[in-house]
């Protein structure tokens, strides 16, 4: 198949594009290379995916509807992925309009070029950040996702309510995937397990927001790829799905820790801290839904994956 992959230079783009690649498909990517984090990061991924057979870049902005038109006019893509967007969470409360920007007008963009290019199933990015502060764990696609907690899962919210609309107005397919904490090789600077793991090579402290008293369902990136693969080609599914990509194994944030510390051989410094504004104290996938429909099984427990991204960053 001929797919466009959004993002295709963030940390879960550039993985589904190289694992579509490995397929045999032929995948188009967008990307607008923005500096929220080093850009020189977005340059290596995406070198790596030009020096592919069957791979075409293109550097522009989601919320430039002219240039995604062009790019839809310019190929037959049989599945579109979209998983470009303003991430972070702490971020979107300093800089609330990249999240108009990318996150809102970015989406319309892509649904409006699905819309009137015949694109039979749209698979996107949600967020696990739309459960909000849900006391009710694990957090289930059926439960309400009314009280976000930060703009970033607004948006993502937004996302969804937005492709539902355009399902049940226009008929084609969109399915929206919540991920939950992904991490591993080629990740984003701007998450725990990477400020963590540079701060102890360099003998700093590390900041442990909350006291420490955080859980997380930190998931492998190359489980998170096998799901969105699934989503992207599986059959049965229904003309609008959400589904929760996680590993169903909440890890204390303090175990977390330590294992990067063993992985690094480094005895953990901390800064023991309050929470902030936007996080929430614990996430939890329940993955019966996409286990059924997706037949996903995350195999990466966190000792292992951390073991695997302290061995690539060393290198990195």
């Amino acid at each position: 198949m001929k797919i466009l992959v959004t993002g295709c230079a963030g940390f879960i783009g550039s993985h589904v594009a190289q694992a579509l690649l490995d397929d045999g498909h032929e995948v188009v990517g967008l990307d607008n290379f923005n500096d929220y984090y080093p850009v020189n990061l977005k340059e290596a991924r995406h070198a790596r995916l030009e020096a592919r057979e069957g791979y075409t870049g293109v550097r522009g902005d989601l919320a430039d509807f002219k240039l995604l038109t062009s790019i839809f006019e310019g190929h037959a893509f049989d599945r579109v992925c979209h998983l470009g967007a303003q991430a972070g969470v702490r971020y979107s409360l300093q800089n609330p309009h990249a999240y108009e920007q990318s996150n809102l007008a970015g989406h319309l963009n892509i649904l409006e070029c699905c819309r009137h290019h015949g694109i039979p199933r749209l698979v996107y990015a949600s967020s696990s950040s739309v459960y909000g502060g849900n006391k009710k764990i694990p957090f289930n696609e059926n439960d309400p996702v009314d009280h976000p907690v930060s703009l970033y899962a607004a948006t993502k919210k937004a996302n969804e309510l937005m492709s539902h609309s355009y399902s049940h107005l226009y008929g084609f397919q969109t399915i929206g995937l919540r991920f939950f904490t992904v991490y591993g090789p080629w990740g984003r600077p701007d998450m725990a397990y990477w400020l963590f793991t540079e701060a102890m090579l360099k003998g700093q402290p590390i900041k442990v927001f909350n006291h420490g008293d955080m859980k997380r369902d930190f998931t492998y990136i190359e489980d998170i790829v096998q799901g969105v693969k699934a989503a992207l080609f599986a059959e049965g599914l229904d003309p609008y799905e959400v589904f929760n990509l996680g590993n169903n194994q909440p890890e204390r944030l303090m175990d977390m820790i330590q294992y990067l510390g063993d992985a690094l051989g480094v005895e953990p410094r901390m800064e023991m801290l309050p929470m902030q504004p936007g996080d929430v104290p614990v996430t939890f996938a329940d993955i019966e839904k996409a286990k059924a429909k997706l037949g996903y099984q995350p195999s990466t427990n966190l000792k292992e994956g951390l073991s695997r991204f302290v061995e690539w960053f060393k290198a990195w």
